[in-house]
């Protein structure tokens, strides 16, 4: 884990100091068009999203691992084998989509397929041999990190998206400071660029849309409460 946190940490250096040091090179300087609105919308939906597959993932797991001695196949791991690479895959989308320019994303996609391809293949190896055959049939039901479109179609989000409470507060600070530092940082842009009446509009829809999933959040946490108490009932 430390040597991970070590390799995200130099891969995080070596993309924010170029952005730091030229600006104008990588984010966006346009005058806010509808269309860089809209665009920017989706940035943070994706973030917001992003965040509760991460917790939904994270905290699934930590339930139902047994220390590793379980091959978790329910939850989000029934949507795609990895979920909390694909919560890193949303997140990482929305803050280009919010404060960098198109191309940019051609580089985030380079950086995070050299970067989780590579751990992902390294945790099949050993999941293959920690569970040869029941990985193997797990591997032709679920894809690998990207959901099937046919799944989505017909998904029901509370049954692939648990969630509990306690395992959203844990994530709490990441959640915070990823969605309100690029916040901040394109309505500063914003609001130098177009004056603050503009980006008020803008910033109603940024709002509706925060609110938009906190009510997911609750409807996600009422329906895993409510798988609880029936899995205790029958019991």
């Amino acid at each position: 884990m430390k040597r991970r946190l070590k390799i995200n940490g130099f891969i995080m250096v070596t993309v924010l100091l170029p952005v730091a040091l030229f600006p104008s090179v990588f984010a966006r300087h346009n005058p806010a068009s509808f269309l860089d609105e809209i665009v920017e919308i989706f940035g943070v939906a994706f973030i917001l999203l992003g965040q509760i597959v991460r917790a939904s993932a994270r905290g699934y797991k930590s339930e139902h691992s047994q220390n590793g001695r379980s091959l978790i196949q329910g939850g989000p791991y029934a949507l795609v084998r990895n979920p909390m690479y694909l919560g890193i895959l949303l997140i990482g989308l929305g803050i280009v989509l919010m404060l960098f320019k198109w191309w940019v994303m051609c580089i985030f996609l380079l950086i995070f397929t050299i970067r989780y391809i590579v751990l992902i293949f390294k945790e099949e190896k050993r999941l293959r041999v920690l569970f040869p055959l029941a990985y193997k049939d797990y591997c032709t039901k679920v894809p690998r990190i990207l959901p099937s479109p046919a799944m989505l179609l017909k998904m029901d989000i509370g049954r692939y998206l648990p969630l509990k409470l306690p395992w959203l507060k844990r994530e709490m600070g990441s959640i915070l400071a990823v969605l309100f530092i690029p916040l901040f940082v394109e309505s500063w842009e914003d609001i130098r660029a177009e004056g603050l009446r503009v980006y008020l509009k803008e910033a109603a829809l940024i709002s509706a849309t925060i609110i938009l999933f906190i009510g997911l959040v609750i409807y996600l946490n009422k329906r895993t409460a409510g798988w609880g108490k029936n899995a205790s009932n029958k019991s």
